[in-house]
């Protein structure tokens, strides 16, 4: 049997197994699924499923009836499809956050929510390793310790959401521990707006930490090269393999004397050059 559909998050996963399904028990066909659903191609639901086109807002609608879905069911699967065409960042928040309620009123757990609202604001990130850094500390004072405003109310409702969560466990003495020493938002697409939210907080703050933190402390640094898409690949996997070798330097010290953002940043500043040389053409140390 199979899941409500408030346990999805991907209304292509959705209708995939609503297709299986209808075929392990009769001689179901796309041709028959799309013609009940209203559309004249006979394999426009299997190119929706194999990612070769999308549904829009009408289709999704026809989808959703020709699937049985009606009520709440119906609703949420509609905006899952909203969601997945959203253009903006807040577009793409605000379905979520309808996603979500309504899978709460049922009593049913997105999966990835609780990585959406980690990565919603930068205090989850910074109390998860101030809690723990600081046995025993007050909300006040690891509110004290952040350079950046935050009130201890603020941490508590982070401590709250970060247990509750699974981020930080508790022990009988009070004292915090991670779950995990290192997090990946892996391949959940709930969780990409939330990060875009991350990282436009953090860009903010390194911008202001350039003229407020003394370069002891700091390091900035960036270069502006020429690059082709080859090797544009090459340097994201070059810029992955140097990140993991990063967590693995911090990981393997297990005092922590403070909390630090390193931001890997690598972006167009121009439009491709049509006709321009393939060659990669060097570049300016900044």
């Amino acid at each position: 049997m199979m899941k409500s559909v408030i346990e999805y998050k991907d209304y292509r996963e959705y209708v995939l197994d609503y297709y299986r399904e209808r075929k392990r028990t009769s001689a179901f066909t796309w041709r028959e699924f799309a013609k009940i659903a209203g559309f004249a191609s006979g394999s426009y639901l299997k190119l929706v499923c194999d990612g070769k086109t999308r549904l829009r807002e009408e289709g999704a609608k026809k989808t959703a009836l020709a699937m049985g879905l009606l009520g709440f069911e119906f609703d949420y699967f509609v905006l899952m499809v909203r969601y997945e065409n959203a253009k903006t960042d807040r577009e793409k928040k605000k379905c979520f956050e309808e996603m979500e309620a309504l899978s709460s009123a049922h009593h049913v757990k997105i999966l990835g929510s609780e990585m959406y609202t980690f990565y919603e604001t930068w205090k989850h990130s910074v109390v998860r390793e101030l809690a723990v850094a600081m046995p025993g500390a007050k909300p006040h004072e690891i509110a004290k310790a952040c350079r950046f405003p935050i009130s201890a109310a603020d941490v508590s409702n982070s401590l709250r959401f970060l247990t509750s969560a699974g981020f930080l466990t508790k022990d009988i003495k009070g004292l915090y521990h991670q779950t995990n020493h290192s997090l990946s938002t892996g391949r959940l697409k709930v969780v990409s707006v939330a990060v875009h939210s991350l990282l436009r907080q953090m860009g903010e703050f390194a911008l202001e930490s350039l003229d407020d933190v003394p370069i002891s402390e700091r390091h900035f640094s960036g270069v502006t090269m020429g690059m082709t898409a080859e090797s544009y690949e090459k340097v994201i996997e070059e810029l992955i393999e140097c990140r993991k070798r990063i967590v693995s330097i911090v990981s393997a010290d297990k005092n922590v004397e403070k909390v630090y953002r390193l931001n890997m940043q690598l972006f167009p500043l121009t439009d491709n050059l049509n006709g321009g040389r393939d060659e990669n053409n060097g570049g300016e140390n900044v």
